[in-house]
């Protein structure tokens, strides 16, 4: 079983010093000579000298700027000072060497993208230990290839950082873009609490670099064995994990995505495995090659072939090869792979402007214009209307407006018969009372 970041206590981190010296000659010997020489330039003797000088003080703090690029950039360090009730002893060990971290998968952890390491011994009040070592990558993908690269299917899952497992004294978990192993003298119930204090002080990637691998979500639940997922970045993480097809026939020059996990059938443990490329075209060619290469009756020299590892089916399903292999029937591998499908979701993306004319404030405050001036318009033409008809029937009466035939109009008078009525109505049975 291979042991996280191994030899990382126990010796030195740093067998050697590595110390550079930077010798600077005559820098831009001629520069100063052409201020001196050069009669264009105004001032005397003295002002060419201050030129100089403060062009030689330029060119020294650029060329100390870049020979120390930490002080651009410096990551945070990994571990901290005190978590849980545990103590750091002295100071954390640190190193960008990616052999002080595990020098037998010093190549695997660097296709990973490792970037440097830290150990640690922490102490508690009551005299335990733990002993910490912990990696930081790129992103989070590195972290988590590494992290399934350390884990052993006989350990027990942990909810620890975003993954853990643990396997007697030992607990192994990754947080964002760090993997960390842990080493207890003695387990008490708070352990795993402590671990996830420390797991919640971790620096945290930013941006896409906090994003997995998207080809793990299609990985099927059913019948998944514990703890066999592996994700592989490169030939050499592939050659680790017990791939059924070669590095070549994957072509990791494609730049694809591989993950790879064990499952249950009636027939007995089965190996599937998904390749993502970066196009359905790249899947669809490369799915020919794997089936020339695995109907092939012999394989050719120098031309990979599909390893010897039982039954093999295969399936393409958008930019995804799905592979099954192992000792399984046809309908069980239909059934496993059936499981993986791809749903494409398109997104439409359009350049967004913030000009006048794409402003949405813009528009409101023109709409707001045109609906005064509309408003004015119709004012002023109410006005010019009334106007002129006024004035039409103050010079011209009777002849364009207020005519006999265009004044009178049917007018039913409905208030004044009603009061002639009552007053004209002749007394009649209505007053005199009615004889029986």
């Amino acid at each position: 079983m291979p042991q996280l970041f191994q030899g990382a206590f126990g010796r030195k981190l740093f067998p050697r010093a590595l110390l550079s010296e930077f010798a600077v000659p005559e820098l831009f010997p001629p520069l100063c000579g052409l201020i001196r020489q050069g009669d264009s330039v105004p001032g005397g003797p003295s002002m060419r000298s201050l030129k100089c000088l403060l062009l030689l003080i330029t060119v020294a703090g650029s060329l100390g700027f870049a020979a120390n690029p930490a002080a651009v950039y410096s990551a945070p360090p990994i571990l901290p000072k005190q978590f849980a009730g545990w103590q750091i002893e002295g100071a954390a060990l640190a190193s960008k060497d990616v052999a002080a971290a595990d020098p037998t998968n010093a190549a695997l952890l660097k296709e990973y993208g490792f970037t440097d390491f830290e150990a640690a011994t922490y102490k508690s009040d009551d005299g335990r230990t733990l002993k910490i070592r912990a990696a930081r990558f790129t992103d989070a993908s590195g972290a988590f290839g590494a992290y399934s690269f350390y884990l052993q299917p006989e350990m027990a899952r942990e909810e620890i950082g975003d993954q853990g497992a643990s396997l007697n004294q030992r607990v192994l978990f990754y947080r964002g873009h760090i993997v960390v192993e842990a080493v207890f003298s003695q387990l008490t119930p708070m352990s795993p609490a402590g671990l996830r204090e420390l797991a919640g002080l971790l620096p945290r990637p930013s941006g896409n670099a906090s994003n997995l691998p998207p080809i793990l979500a299609f990985m099927p639940h059913h019948g998944y064995q514990s703890n066999t997922e592996k994700y592989a970045e490169g030939p050499l993480a592939l050659g680790a994990i017990a791939s059924p097809l070669p590095a070549d026939l994957v072509d990791f020059g494609a730049n694809p995505e591989v993950v790879l996990g064990q499952y249950s059938t009636p027939g007995g443990a089965t190996t599937l495995m998904l390749i993502e490329y970066p196009t359905p075209a790249l899947a669809a060619e490369h799915l020919r090659r794997i089936d020339a290469a695995h109907h092939a009756a012999k394989p050719e020299a120098g031309v990979s072939s599909v390893e010897n590892i039982g039954p093999f089916f295969d399936k393409r399903t958008g930019p995804i090869v799905a592979i099954a292999a192992g000792p399984l029937s046809q309908s069980d591998a239909q059934t496993l792979l059936g499981a993986v499908n791809y749903e494409a979701s398109v997104t439409w993306n359009e350049n967004t402007y913030f000009d006048k004319k794409n402003n949405i404030a813009n528009l409101l405050v023109n709409i707001i214009l045109l609906c005064i001036l509309v408003g004015a318009i119709s004012l002023a033409a109410g006005l010019a209307f009334g106007g002129a008809r006024v004035l039409l029937r103050r010079y011209f009466p009777g002849r364009v407006f207020g005519r006999s035939d265009q004044t009178e109009f049917i007018s039913l008078r409905l208030g004044e018969p009603a009061a002639r009525g009552s007053a004209m109505r002749p007394r009649g049975s209505a007053d005199t009372p009615k004889q029986s």
